[in-house]
């Protein structure tokens, strides 16, 4: 074989060599930046109501069971929000509606698309074991009991550190206990729910703390959503499971939660009595509950397509087996959103309607 022969052979096979390398490196890459399971990350309080819908579709179609994470409604938020890849999350549940500024980080982060889905309603309790006295309680009482600065005993204008120990220091007719609450971290939306329906509708009962919501209203925020940090608001983590374990344990505790998880462990747990009314799916269906919030899902519009099963899971999700009220999700505490806010809902989910959140 000639000098010229062995050079155009080597030649060839070292161009078939770096072609093929070249394809099994596509093939990996490809594996790598496609999956077959939708991933949900978020709210504690949506988790049990998502993992139900994901059970359901996984048993019931050709796709793979979806996966769901509780990390929090802020939480997952970030993951949701850190980019389009798809290695990021495809849904985020949350117990809150999307605030402006992350919805503001999903577009600095180019998640443009985003379509979201009001599931129902839920309730925030303040609960405690089914085997201590019911608490009958007001929204002034509880903002008096677990806010970091409330108004001056004295009745003056003016704000101290909060000095109460006591129920029975609050109002008399309450308990002689040592104020303990176990509650969600600030990362959950729970946590956020929470201070916007109790702890403000606790403030805003003093009419010039109310006031400064138009003069000031970031020191209005400060002094109305802060909590105490000297362990009597303790943070119990986003596990309500550990929660409902140290009230059992602890019948003088209380803990903050979804009236969904209250009605899940009615067996050992029960709702306090908020401005006369108690928490059930009547109360805060007929708005008669003092504390009632939106519940919600958002979805990742740039993933349908590329990640298989997102439409065919919104479609089981909003559906009125699900979601209907007489649907299974009601079952678990869903409070249901009535037959026509639902078929709208629908057809806006199943368009992917971009959400448009200007504050």
């Amino acid at each position: 074989m000639t000098k010229i022969m062995k050079s155009k052979l080597t030649k060839t096979v070292l161009t078939l060599s770096l072609t093929a390398a070249a394809l099994i490196s596509n093939i990996t890459n490809a594996q790598n930046s496609s999956r077959d399971t939708i991933t949900a990350v978020g709210s504690s309080t949506v988790y049990p109501f998502s993992t139900v819908v994901a059970e359901r579709f996984g048993k019931n179609t050709e796709f793979k069971t979806p996966k769901i994470e509780s990390t929090g409604t802020g939480g997952g938020m970030k993951l949701f929000c850190s980019s389009n890849a798809i290695n990021t999350p495809d849904l985020s549940n949350a117990s809150r509606r999307m605030q402006k500024s992350e919805f503001d980080m999903c577009t600095k982060n180019g998640v443009t698309s985003i379509t979201e889905v009001l599931i129902g309603y839920d309730g925030i309790v303040v609960a405690n074991s089914n085997t201590a006295k019911l608490m009958n309680i007001s929204l002034k009482e509880i903002f008096l009991a677990l806010a970091k600065e409330v108004p001056a005993k004295d009745g003056s204008e003016k704000l101290v550190t909060n000095p109460y120990k006591l129920w029975s220091d609050i109002n008399p007719a309450l308990p002689a206990n040592k104020i303990e609450v176990l509650g969600p971290p600030p990362t959950s939306g729970t946590r956020d729910a929470f201070a916007e329906l109790v702890l403000e509708g606790g403030c805003n009962q003093f009419s010039w703390i109310k006031a400064m919501k138009k003069q000031d209203k970031s020191k209005y925020k400060e002094i109305c959503h802060s909590v105490r940090e000297d362990h009597t608001y303790i943070e119990a983590g986003e596990n309500d499971n550990l929660i409902v374990q140290k009230l059992t344990a602890n019948p003088k505790a209380f803990g903050i939660f979804g009236f969904s998880f209250l009605d899940q462990n009615s067996d050992t747990l029960q709702g306090a009595v908020i401005n006369g009314q108690g928490p059930s799916f009547e109360a805060i269906s007929d708005g008669s509950y003092a504390v009632s919030r939106p519940l919600y899902f958002y979805v990742k519009n740039a993933h349908v397509g590329k990640v298989p099963g997102i439409l065919e899971f919104l479609t089981e999700y909003t559906s009125e087996t699900a979601m209907g009220e007489e649907g299974y999700l009601t079952d678990k505490g869903l409070i249901p959103l009535g037959e026509e806010k639902l078929t709208s809902i629908r057809k806006n989910v199943l368009s992917l309607t971009p959400l448009v959140l200007t504050e």
